[in-house]
């Protein structure tokens, strides 16, 4: 029971970090009226389309999750035989499928909500200094980060604290694929057909500079960024990380206990292996997780830079370690490029 309530904990520990790394940045200078107008159409933009794209998706949601409750959970065609855990009365597929679904689609709105005010943020504290600039940038992140990872491991020890039961856990996962597929795809399209759009009307028809405010077409690509590089990328990290906690328990499940006609006929363990549903062989998904969560909380304070630093430093900062951070980089390899305006090489 540790390693589940383990999970428990450090996803809602992630939560409220997140919340409490959002309200930093929030109160961070958002920069002079120009640079707040234009973000502000940008905010305007993401937040129409997310509201279109999220309505559709509620409605296949729907859909799906009563196909669900009348095959999975009801079994009609008797397909499944006699669900496990506890709490079988209930369409428990079809409500972790839902659960999955929306805590998918909430990770990745909270990621465009932080990220569209953290960019005129981010570019307000580049004008006095680089370290600034990249604790904002960096932060605004973790956020969606922390969310990601919160949502997913907090749902996922609570679903199987009830259930007692891997079965529903893979509605879970489903239900976070189901938005991580529209809200990737749909975002993607949307940036690229307003990326072409701003490119071929402005620089090729009106001769403005590419990302000029002035052509509303750049303003929809900056809008296509957030809502599809920020917003579907949060829902598709929090399906690949639902999935690998999820993949991981259900292969221990066929491993401890086997499929086919006779319970234990294909399980590797022996049948005293399965005593209990909160044995290690189950939970030990959930306490790396947790553990995971632990060390990045550690790790999102130790990203810093000096003022002053190259880009190469800059990339140093975020990829070693603590030994390196707000130091030079080590000596370059023989391969490394030159560094353009500099007589040594920048780090890998």
């Amino acid at each position: 029971m540790e390693g589940i309530y383990l999970g428990v904990g450090a996803g809602a520990i992630a939560l409220l970090f997140a919340l409490f790394t959002a309200r930093q940045v929030v109160s961070e200078d958002p920069g002079d009226d120009r640079m707040q107008a234009i973000a502000k159409s940008i905010q305007d933009g993401a937040n129409a389309f997310l509201r279109q794209e999220y309505t559709f998706i509620a409605g296949f949601v729907a859909v799906v999750a009563v196909v669900l409750a009348v095959f999975v959970d009801i079994d009609v065609l008797g397909k499944f035989g006699d669900p496990g855990g506890a709490v079988t009365g209930l369409p428990r597929t079809a409500i972790a499928y839902v659960i999955g679904a929306l805590a998918s689609g909430t990770a990745g709105l909270i990621g465009m909500f932080i990220a569209v005010r953290a960019n005129v943020r981010t570019a307000a504290k580049a004008r006095t200094g680089l370290n600034a600039a990249l604790r904002v940038a960096f932060s605004s992140g973790t956020v969606m980060g922390m969310t990601v990872v919160g949502l997913s491991l907090f749902f996922i020890s609570v679903i199987y604290l009830v259930f007692q039961d891997v079965q529903p856990l893979t509605g879970f996962a489903f239900g976070a694929s189901s938005i991580a597929l529209f809200a990737r795809v749909g975002g993607g399209i949307y940036t690229k057909a307003a990326d072409v759009g701003a490119d071929i009307v402005g620089k090729v028809e009106a001769g403005i500079p590419e990302d000029d405010p002035r052509n509303p077409a750049t303003i929809a690509d900056n809008v296509g960024d957030n809502v599809g590089d920020v917003a579907g990328m949060g829902a598709d990290l929090f399906e690949s990380y639902s999935g690998s906690i999820i993949a991981a328990m259900s292969l221990a499940f066929i491993a401890v206990i086997g499929q086919g006609e006779s319970v234990y006929e294909h399980g590797i363990f022996e049948a005293s292996a399965t005593a209990t549903w909160y044995s290690a062989a189950y939970t030990l998904p959930i306490s790396v997780s947790a553990i995971g969560i632990f060390a990045s909380l550690i790790g999102t304070y130790l990203v810093r830079t000096k003022e002053q630093a190259s880009i190469g430093q800059l990339l140093w900062a975020l990829r070693i370690g603590p030994p390196t951070f707000g130091s030079d980089p080590p000596p370059p390899r023989a391969t490394d490029p030159p560094h353009r305006g500099q007589g040594r090489r920048s780090p890998p």
